[in-house]
């Protein structure tokens, strides 16, 4: 092969980040990562890198106070929810919640099993304190989720908590879950992979949080949305770190936050409102992004199967394998040559998953249906 036809192929192979589909973390917006990459040398209000930049400074003091607003506009955050950038992503949380709002003493709380996901929030939280599992998909390979009052719930239990979106299976809640009988004292949601992506009901919800990389920024960041009324349940005694009441008294602010992950966030934020026009403009796009999607796909079934059932399927990934396992590596050679990224599935389910997070644009979407389309014509 002459040196030419070399720089073509490794051309021809170089990811792009317009055709990123990984499911975290994620493509960001074009306009996002221009004004990132600036920032990195140097912020236009004050000269000086943002890597750089104190947390103690009024520049940063600012920014989360925009970054806050940002969040509570978008979502329509109420007043009697405080709004929270931690670190440590989801996977903290997942022992923080029981140890804040479960304490000693009291009920149960309860968990459903949806997922790869929601099965990790349940080993951990068992690691604080004893806890029930309301419902479990193990048994059913995660591929459906409950019915509204598919599952039962101790009305004593302290909280509720799922998973909105599993990543891994291509599971989503359409709305929160609906127990058979009184429901718990309040919602807990898990909702790292579509916040932002569309309408949160915060009336059925005492906290819902989310790690940045799927929908919101870079990996460090993690947003916690906490109803005030939870916080009144925490034991005192707990680590400073580790007790929710330290983030809201010292406004995220408490030791050194990740400066640039919430400055992207607040890019990112700012790319929502005013590029896209909001979470309802979004929510239409990613409902397009996705019945295009799954359009292609059920288009060829002696092909490809879905993981998930058609009535739990997810707007952000889509979760599916070829019938024949050698076409699995055919397919992600040639939509690697194509400059197509983040395609391959879990490492636990396998097979291939397509995400469609905020930032994967409708033209993305478009030119990996037809990669689709064509590999289908060839080998279908």
């Amino acid at each position: 092969m002459s040196p030419t036809a070399v720089l073509e192929r490794r051309a021809a192979a170089t990811p792009s980040n317009r055709l990123n589909f990984s499911a975290g973390p994620g493509a960001l917006p074009e306009e996002v990562l221009q004004a990132a990459q600036a920032a990195v040398v140097a912020l236009p209000q004050t000269g000086l890198s943002v890597l750089g930049m104190s947390h103690r400074s009024a520049w940063f003091v600012d920014l989360l106070a925009e970054a806050e607003q940002l969040v509570r506009q978008l979502l329509d955050v109420p007043q009697t929810h405080r709004i929270l950038f931690l670190q440590g992503g989801s996977s903290l949380q997942f022992s923080m919640i029981p140890m804040n709002f479960a304490p000693t003493g009291t009920a149960a709380p309860e968990y459903l099993r949806s997922g790869y996901w929601s099965a990790k929030s349940i080993e951990e939280a068992r690691c604080v304190r004893p806890l029930r599992t309301a419902w479990d998909g193990a048994a059913g390979g995660y591929r459906a989720l409950p019915a509204d009052g598919g599952f039962a719930v101790d009305p004593r239990a302290p909280y509720l908590h799922y998973v909105s979106n599993e990543t891994v299976e291509g599971l989503q809640f359409a709305e929160p879950p609906r127990p058979a009988y009184e429901p718990p004292s309040t919602w807990i949601a898990d909702m790292s992979s579509d916040f932002l992506s569309r309408a949160v009901d915060f009336e059925r919800h005492g906290m819902v949080y989310a790690h940045a990389q799927k929908n919101l920024g870079p990996a460090g960041v993690t947003v916690s949305v906490v109803d005030e009324r939870l916080l009144e349940r925490v034991p005192d005694g707990l680590p400073p770190m580790l007790d929710f009441r330290t983030h809201v008294k010292h406004r995220s602010n408490y030791n050194t936050p990740p400066v640039f992950g919430i400055y992207v966030l607040v890019l990112v934020a700012r790319w929502l409102r005013d590029t896209i026009g909001g979470v309802e403009a979004m929510a239409r796009i990613n409902r397009a992004k996705a019945e295009r999607v799954y359009g292609t796909l059920d288009a060829m079934p002696q092909l490809v199967e879905m993981h998930a059932a058609r009535a739990c399927r997810s707007t952000m990934n889509a979760s599916f394998r070829f019938r024949d396992p050698r076409l699995q590596e055919s397919f992600l050679a040639e939509a690697a040559a194509a400059g197509f990224s983040g395609l391959a599935g879990h490492r636990s389910l396998g097979g291939l998953r397509i995400s469609l997070y905020n930032a994967v644009t409708e033209s993305a979407v478009a030119e990996l249906c037809a990669l689709l389309q064509q590999f289908a014509a060839t080998h279908g």
